[in-house]
């Protein structure tokens, strides 16, 4: 090995990994998938209610949730213009969609690569 092998960030690096508890919507949260990324921390999100939202990563989480367009996320709605308007709470894994697409959760959202 050289330097820059042996030297690799871990976070970089996606190992396989088993899939044991997949994270669901609790009470008010809905499934989504991010659309397109509009600037300013915000992303436009089609949620599985139906609804397309403007949907913002909440300032606790901004460091840790990094928001791509096609991603699966777990989308809070405001309790104000609930309906236009959201919070990313969670963002699922490649590992985990695809267990959200086998078990049949991401046939509300209406996509057809879904």
């Amino acid at each position: 090995m050289n330097y820059y092998q042996k030297n690799r960030n871990p976070h970089n690096q996606q190992p396989a990994e088993e899939i044991t508890r997949v994270r669901m919507p609790k009470g008010r949260e809905v499934l989504g998938i991010v659309d397109t990324r509009l600037g300013f921390g915000k992303s436009r999100v089609i949620c599985s209610d139906g609804k397309t939202r403007i949907c913002r990563v909440p300032g606790h989480l901004r460091q840790r949730l990094w928001v791509r367009p096609d991603y699966i996320v777990i989308v809070e709605p405001w309790e104000f213009e609930g309906d236009a308007k959201g919070d990313i709470i969670f963002i699922y894994t490649e590992n985990q969609a695809n267990w959200l697409r086998r078990n049949g959760y991401l046939k509300s959202l209406g996509k057809d690569e879904f």
